[in-house]
């Protein structure tokens, strides 16, 4: 399994910014898609946004579109999720995840939880109205 680490968690008002980021330990980050799922208190986590191994391919759950964006530095190792106008429902925990995934094409992009294989340990992001 892949050990997946994030940061970039806080506290942030109502409109404003933050910046997630997710160290991947792994020889080629290239070989993995990726994505961040969050899991609010009392409901079922959800995915929130994905990008293919090439990162030409991106999913964003409805909630979410034209206020967050994933991208990918397969250099770096590293996976972020840029978020602005956040909103007190944004509230959650933020977990990244990983799929193993250099048998298929580098656009191909997932979206269900459960296509994923490893996560990281979250980081809380609290939005306050």
């Amino acid at each position: 399994q892949v050990q997946l680490v994030e940061s970039g968690g806080g506290l942030v008002q109502a409109g404003g910014s933050l910046r997630l980021s997710c160290a991947a330990s792994v020889r080629t980050l290239s070989n993995y898609a990726m994505g961040w799922f969050r899991q609010a208190p009392g409901k079922e986590r959800e995915v929130v946004a994905t990008i293919s191994r090439s990162g030409s391919s991106i999913y964003y759950i409805d909630s979410v579109k034209g206020r967050f964006t994933i991208s990918r530095d397969n250099a770096k190792n590293t996976v972020y999720l840029q978020m602005n106008s956040l909103k007190p429902e944004d509230t959650a925990v933020y977990y990244c995840a990983a799929r193993q995934d250099y048998k298929y094409s580098g656009s191909r992009y997932y979206y269900r939880i459960e296509d994923f294989d490893s996560r990281g340990q979250g980081t809380q992001v609290t939005v306050s109205s």
